[in-house]
């Protein structure tokens, strides 16, 4: 391991003591879980020698001395949803995994906060708040699985970033134990705050490579009274996407989110769900949510967006204005990662994100990709913001051609994203997976202040180590 030093039995002995031997996890085949995330490449698994799992703050504070200690490298773990080897222990050693620390801490409807710790899903926070009467709006698609510190440490994004962002945007405070052991609580439940710099959102998006959160102040919003989701499929996929810009910048609408999927996305969901979609040989679909608190607002708005969409050559447009179809579409929007999998175990998933309106343009560079690598790289993601899964399927290739096949291509995407004025990710995060592309597309400059920073938080870069930056 180089610099990192060995868990030996002496470690496992103290963690032991700090935690209780229960919770101190040696047997390797109850490691073996813990070893990927739901990145498919073999490259991508590791073991750790020991897996942890603290109850509290001040038992992640003593992992985290005795670690920075003896120099053994610590990986934070959520729920182990990520697309970017993220919560991968690629030197082994300690992984930290904080699916105990699951309390709702409180719910402050005078403030309109939520404070939680790291280990709740995503999915329950939603339903807390949902039952307050209030929204989180935070929405990835893996809310059921996905635990909120994962989220706060990918900066997570999802179905609903169009109108209300990114995870960073709900969150004003954490609680956060420094590589070294050391509490650090930044922000908290003032809506307004530059005192000093802005932590809160160094730690948000760090991938649990500066520090590791332990509680979370989140804000919340009245939930809205009423909810409208139209699915419109499109006999082309340009005709889809050139509609999206067209919904901001001519209707002067802000929905919920616009989704879109690809035609094999559609076939992969439905053959998924075992269920039937409506016009599943369409080119495309886009799905678009609305809400709002007059039922006649909403009424308006989805006539004017379906009007575009007819105009623009939607083949038809469906209104799903009961939970019962809204959870139709939904379902097939939701599961289109896992049934990719299904058609091919071996795939390689990128996020990559750029402009809105350069979306029709990098699709087109993705479709001339496909054909000259003869790979399929199925398309769908979050039409609204810019940020586009495109993920490469392995079919018919050996290891050897996969492996030619899919770094080539990768290449080319990756360059036509930046072209088109993108970036490597939009909510997967770089992880292990995009260390390289990363140090490749981004200028010496911003790579030193990242460095500079990963220096100065975890001077023996103890932390999540071979992750965002390569500090060797």
């Amino acid at each position: 391991m180089g610099r990192y030093a060995a868990v030996t039995g002496k470690v496992v002995d103290e963690l032991a003591r700090i935690l209780d031997p229960a919770r101190v996890v040696t047997d390797p085949e109850k490691l073996a879980p813990y070893a990927h995330d739901e990145v498919s490449e073999a490259a991508y698994v590791c073991m750790p020698d020991v897996v942890v799992k603290p109850n509290t703050t001040a038992e992640v504070s003593a992992i985290l001395r005795l670690a920075n200690r003896e120099m053994i490298p610590v990986t934070p773990r959520g729920a182990g949803t990520g697309l970017s080897a993220g919560c991968v222990p690629m030197h082994g050693g300690i992984v930290l995994s904080l699916e105990n620390m699951n309390r709702v801490i409180e719910v402050d409807r005078r403030n309109l906060f939520m404070v939680v710790e790291p280990g709740v899903t995503t999915g329950e926070v939603q339903r807390i708040a949902r039952e307050q009467g209030l929204l989180y709006a935070g929405d990835p698609c893996s809310s059921e699985s996905s635990q909120i510190g994962g989220n706060l440490a990918e900066n997570a994004g999802g179905n609903k970033a169009v109108k209300y962002g990114t995870t960073s945007k709900h969150v004003y405070g954490l609680e956060v134990v420094l590589p070294t052991g050391e509490i650090v609580t930044t922000g908290g439940k003032c809506v307004k705050d530059v005192t000093g710099y802005d932590l809160v959102h160094l730690f948000v998006g760090s991938e649990g490579t500066l520090g590791v959160i332990t509680k979370a102040w989140l804000k919340l919003l009245p939930l809205p009274k009423f909810q409208v989701d139209l699915l419109a499929p499109f006999d082309d996929m340009q005709k889809a996407i050139e509609v999206v810009p067209r919904v901001m910048t001519e209707s002067g609408i802000v929905p919920t989110a616009v989704e879109f999927m690809d035609s094999l996305s559609i076939k992969a969901a439905e053959l998924y769900l075992n269920s039937s979609l409506p016009h599943s040989d369409a080119a495309a679909y886009l799905i678009v949510e609305l809400e709002g608190n007059s039922e006649q607002q909403v009424e308006s708005e989805y006539e004017a967006i379906g009007h575009l969409c007819m105009q623009c050559g939607a083949l038809e447009v469906y209104i799903a204005d009961n939970l019962a179809t809204q959870d139709r579409i939904w379902k097939a929007r939701k599961c289109v990662a896992e049934a990719l999998r299904v058609v091919s175990p071996i795939y390689c998933m990128e996020d990559i994100t750029v402009p809105t309106s350069e979306i029709p343009q990098l699709l087109t560079s993705i479709s001339q990709i496909s054909k000259e690598f003869d790979v399929k790289i199925p398309a769908f993601g979050h039409a609204g913001d810019g940020n586009i899964h495109a993920t490469l399927l392995r079919e018919g290739m050996d290891d050897a051609t996969w492996e030619t096949t899919k770094e080539k291509a990768l290449h080319e995407m990756y360059s036509a994203t930046y072209r088109h004025g993108g970036n490597l990710s939009g909510e997967h995060g770089i992880g292990a997976k995009r260390l390289r592309p990363l140090e490749r597309f981004v200028d010496r400059a911003q790579m030193q202040v990242l460095k500079s920073i990963k220096a100065a938080l975890d001077p023996n870069l103890i932390l999540n180590p071979g992750k965002i930056v390569d500090m060797n």
